[in-house]
C-alpha cells in the first residue's frame, strides 16, 4: 500500500468517527427526552384510573333530579321503597316555593348536596353525596343540616334544647322522605312503633291492662311528647304535666272549693302516664297509695289483724275491698260540694 492509499483510509476513519459521536449523543438525547416526557404524560391517565377520595364535592349535576333517577331507579327500589316515591310527597310539589322540587329548586341536591363528583364516571361506590344513612361519612350534624335549613319554626325551634339531639340522633333516623306517607308523622297508626324502637320500656307500658289508648290507634306519642325538642319536662307539649293532662282531661282542671293536693301539683304523683297494671293508672294499689301521704292511725282501713285482710277467716274490711279509700272519698280529684272538706260525694 503507498502513502496516498494510507492517508486515504485514515481520513475516511476520522471522519467516521466524527459522525458517529453526534448520533450517539443526540440519541441519547432523545432517550432522555422520551424518559422526562413519560411521567407527565402518564399522570393524567393515572389520575383518571385512581378511585374518587371520599368528601361531597361543590358542583351541582347538569340534569338536576334527571341524572339521579337514570342511575337509582333500579338500585335503590325494594318491595317497600321506590325512589320515585319522592314525588307523592310534599318536598315534590312543582307549585311550592319552599319545596326542593318548586320553582328554582335544586331538587334531589338540595337535601342530598352537590351531585356532580357524585355522578361522576367511577364514584358510585365511592362516599361522595349525603345519603342520610349511619353508615354515612358525614356526621350527624352534618346530615342534619339540610333539614334544619327549611325546617326551623314551629315545633322545630327547640331542636337544639332537646334530648334527641343531645344523644346525636338524625332526622332520618326516624324519618322517611321517599314514602308516600311517612311513619312517624301517621300518629294514630305507625308512629308508636318508630318511636318504639329506642323507648322499649314505653313499649311494654302500653301493653298493660290500664292505659292511655296508644295501642288502639286513638292516640299517638306526638299528643303529649314534642320529639324536636323542648325545656319543658319529657319533651311535654306544654309547659307542665298538669297542663299536658288537661288537654284531654278538662273535668279535672277545676277550679274547686276544695282541692285535692297532689291533683293541683303533679298528675304522676297517683298515675303512670304510659301505663299500669292497677286500674286508672295508678302508680300503687289503695289504700297503699292513699296511706303515702294520709295517716292510717286509728282509720277503718288498717287491719287489725292478719285475719282481717280479704281473703281471712274474718272476710276481711269492707273498707278495704273494691275502690278501698274511694269507696268513700270518692271525689279525690277535688269537690264543689259544701260539705266535701273529705273529698266525699
Amino acid at each position: 500500500m503507498n502513502i496516498t492509499q494510507r492517508t486515504l483510509s485514515a481520513v475516511l476513519l476520522l471522519a467516521g468517527l466524527a459522525w458517529h459521536v453526534p448520533a450517539t449523543a443526540q440519541s441519547e438525547a432523545s432517550a432522555a427526552s422520551s424518559a422526562a416526557s413519560a411521567p407527565a404524560a402518564a399522570a393524567p391517565a393515572a389520575a383518571a384510573s385512581a378511585p374518587t377520595p371520599p368528601g361531597m364535592g361543590t358542583q351541582y349535576s347538569e340534569k338536576g333530579a334527571d341524572t339521579c333517577l337514570d342511575y337509582h331507579e333500579a338500585e335503590s327500589d325494594t318491595a317497600t321503597f321506590t325512589t320515585a316515591l319522592v314525588f307523592k310527597t310534599r318536598h315534590a310539589h312543582r307549585r311550592d316555593a319552599r319545596a326542593p322540587f318548586g320553582p328554582g329548586g335544586l331538587q334531589c341536591e338540595a337535601c342530598h348536596g352537590p351531585g356532580a363528583r357524585h355522578s361522576a364516571k367511577g364514584s358510585k361506590k365511592t362516599a361522595t353525596i349525603n345519603s342520610f344513612k349511619p353508615s354515612s361519612f358525614l356526621s350527624v350534624a352534618e346530615r342534619n343540616q339540610p333539614c334544619l335549613e327549611c325546617h326551623q319554626s314551629g315545633l322545630r325551634t327547640g331542636w337544639h334544647a332537646g334530648a334527641h339531639d343531645r344523644s346525636a340522633l338524625a332526622c332520618s333516623d326516624c324519618h322517611q322522605l321517599h314514602v308516600e306517607q311517612d311513619p312517624a308523622l301517621a300518629k294514630n297508626s305507625s308512629q308508636p312503633e318508630v318511636c318504639y324502637r329506642c323507648h322499649k320500656q314505653q313499649r311494654a307500658d302500653f301493653q298493660k291492662t290500664s292505659t292511655h289508648p296508644v295501642r288502639f290507634g286513638l292516640m299517638g306519642c306526638s299528643d303529649c311528647h314534642n320529639a324536636h325538642g323542648s325545656t319543658n319536662t319529657g319533651l311535654l307539649v306544654k309547659p307542665t304535666v298538669n297542663q299536658t293532662c288537661y288537654s284531654c282531661h278538662a273535668d279535672k282542671r277545676g277550679p274547686v272549693l276544695w282541692e285535692h293536693a297532689p291533683v293541683a301539683e303533679d298528675c304522676t304523683l297517683c298515675h303512670s302516664s304510659h301505663g299500669s297494671v292497677r286500674s286508672a293508672l295508678l302508680n300503687k294499689t289503695p289504700p297503699l297509695l292513699c296511706q303515702q301521704c294520709h295517716s292510717q292511725a286509728g282509720h277503718p282501713s288498717v287491719p287489725r289483724t292478719a285475719a282481717g285482710l280479704p281473703g281471712g277467716g274474718a272476710g276481711g274490711s269492707i273498707f278495704l275491698v273494691a275502690g278501698s279509700c274511694t269507696n268513700c272519698h270518692s271525689q279525690v280529684h277535688g269537690s264543689n260540694h259544701p260539705a266535701g272538706a273529705k273529698l266525699m260525694r
